[in-house]
């Protein structure tokens, strides 16, 4: 633990020490097996029964009914950019987006292939840097889709806009997932790549209410329908099954630790910590997102008055065990991600490097 550092990058991102150190000490010998998790069958008792208990932590920690299905993917959010509009688009209707940053302009060049597409709201005129208000949604189109937090710009939905009735909201939550406590009957599909708040690389969460199973067309391929990974309870290939492994540790230990409700309160009082130093830097440190209603409980971005400035704290930070800072190669500066794993300590020591940096250079 001498070395261990603290880690803001965006992703992957920084686990649980206790979730790492439960899996080093299962590595040779899990569930009484002996075997790791990573060499058992996928189809065997012990997996399966691991498998379906983190699908059912997943709806207790959210508090998702029965009227949902829990799938574990594979091809990143990326891939649902894709499957989204594969599976829910409906001919004739407009699919309607909100675009709040990269990743909402991916997700929309990727439904233009599946029909007409709608974009009812944009920050981009203003290089995103707020959330759109008073977004509204047409009745009769196939879903509204939204972009939960942004990494690269550093914003986040902290209200979800209401949808007519007959309208599936859909959200990309990989970014923000279990940040904060969310009304889950809302969402008629959330979907999030887990390597940010929930586990590590190479599985994707989705959750879907399952009246919208049978939407996707005949002729679609089998690999991209939700109903085809849900009627096999995602086991109708090979699973990723170290990742749902870790997704399950990760689990266990926000259960234990008081689950949503409890990171929402600690990830609210990392974020006042670090906006707070930023603000009251008489502009030394400068965010990137405008509107304070807008900022990001997971991605902190800004900007140091130079460039040259902000390569010397990124190199002291790294120099003290604060690595990960530097902002995304689109906008440049730095951005600290302080997802549910990234403790108090490492945000206050981050500010303090960060006040003592300012001192010497103003």
């Amino acid at each position: 633990m001498a070395k261990r550092v603290f880690n803001f990058n965006a992703g992957p991102a920084t686990l649980p020490v206790p979730v790492l150190e439960r899996a080093r000490d299962e590595m040779l010998d899990w569930a009484g097996t002996g075997m790791s998790v990573m060499e058992v069958s996928h189809r065997g008792k012990e997996y399966d029964a691991m498998h379906h208990e983190a699908m059912s932590l997943v709806k207790e920690l959210m508090g998702w009914t029965d009227e949902y299905k829990v799938l574990w993917l594979q091809g990143g959010a990326s891939m649902q950019f894709l499957m989204v509009p594969q599976n829910l688009a409906v001919p004739g209707k407009p699919m309607e987006y909100v675009n709040t940053g990269a990743w909402s302009k991916k997700a929309i060049k990727e439904a233009k292939l599946f029909g007409d597409v709608k974009v009812v709201a944009s920050s981009e005129d203003k290089n995103f840097t707020f959330v759109p208000k008073d977004v509204s949604f047409s009745e009769g189109s196939a879903f509204a889709h939204m972009t939960g937090n942004n990494t690269i710009y550093g914003s986040e939905w902290h209200y979800y806009p209401k949808v007519p009735s007959d309208v599936p909201l859909v959200v990309d939550m990989s970014s923000n997932l279990m940040d904060k406590v969310i009304e889950a009957k809302r969402f008629a599909l959330l979907y999030a790549g887990v390597q940010k708040n929930l586990g590590p690389a190479g599985v994707t969460l989705a959750v879907i209410r399952q009246d919208l199973l049978t939407r996707v067309p005949e002729k679609a391929p089998t690999m991209l329908k939700y109903i085809t990974h849900s009627a096999e309870d995602s086991l109708y290939n090979t699973p990723p099954c170290w990742a749902i492994y870790i997704c399950k540790l990760v689990l266990d230990y926000m259960k234990e630790k008081g689950g949503v409700a409890y990171f929402e309160r600690v990830n609210r009082e990392k974020a006042k910590v670090l906006y707070d130093a930023i603000d009251s830097s008489g502009g030394f440190y400068k965010g990137h997102i405008t509107d304070k209603d807008s900022r990001s409980l997971m991605n902190v971005t800004f900007r140091l008055p130079t460039e040259d400035l902000e390569k010397q704290i990124i190199d002291e930070a790294k120099k003290a065990g604060l690595v990960g800072l530097k902002g995304h190669r689109s906008v440049g500066g730095m951005r600290a991600s302080i997802y549910n794993a990234v403790p108090m300590e490492g945000v206050k020591k981050l500010v303090e490097l960060m006040k003592d940096f300012q001192a010497k250079h103003q």
